[in-house]
């Protein structure tokens, strides 16, 4: 996921990121600041950081760290689900005079382990070849962790769909014994009443 967001100073903004359990996810950012006289975002911004903070799915905070204006943060989920990304700026600055504009690029890697190239050309080739391997394997188990996620998901959705038809059945079969009742109701006050008159 790649992405880029505008910000105020002192604002808070949150994505929401969908990541199966026990995965690594790995954030790289950059901060930029609006500059009034250029019109345009300084490709750096010093003296600024950021707050950012991963709240998983059950509220647990698993990450909470003041970094600089550009980084890598990264956190193991514990929990399938929906895990919440803040960030917020450092700013210092009092609200009234802290509206400058903030641009934060982000780039989020969800279950992947980089690889070192420099250290690879460093060993011989069996070792790279061993460790190209290794990273093969970690991607094939977060595919499996990925596809298992999927198919709980898929599951909780048959599950929820059969309850709703069951009860959408339930309910028709109830309404149509409530109508049957009320016209065998009808059909015998009619009855009596037609009896009691002597009109039958």
């Amino acid at each position: 996921l790649a992405l880029y967001f505008h910000i105020g100073e002192r604002e808070e903004k949150c994505i929401i990121e969908d990541i199966p359990s026990d995965t690594l996810v790995v954030g790289n950012y950059k901060v930029q600041r609006w500059n009034i006289h250029q019109h345009d975002f300084l490709e750096s911004a010093p003296g600024l950081g950021m707050f950012v903070t991963v709240t998983s799915p059950t509220g647990e905070v698993l990450l909470s760290k003041l970094y600089g204006p550009q980084g890598t943060f990264s956190f193991t989920s514990y929990l399938s689900g929906e895990h919440i990304i803040c960030f917020q700026s450092n700013s210092t600055r009092f609200a009234v005079t802290a509206g400058s504009k903030l641009r934060i690029h982000l780039d989020i890697r969800v279950g992947e382990h980089f690889l070192d190239e420099s250290a690879i050309q460093a060993k011989d080739k069996v070792n790279e070849v061993n460790v190209r391997l290794e990273h093969l394997i970690e991607q094939i188990h977060h595919v499996t962790r990925e596809q298992d996620y999927e198919r709980e998901r898929e599951e909780k959705f048959r599950k929820t769909s059969e309850e709703t038809n069951s009860n959408i059945l339930w309910w028709a079969i109830v309404q149509t014994l409530i109508l049957i009742s009320v016209g065998i109701w009808q059909i015998k006050s009619l009855r009596d009443f037609f009896i009691s008159k002597k009109l039958v």
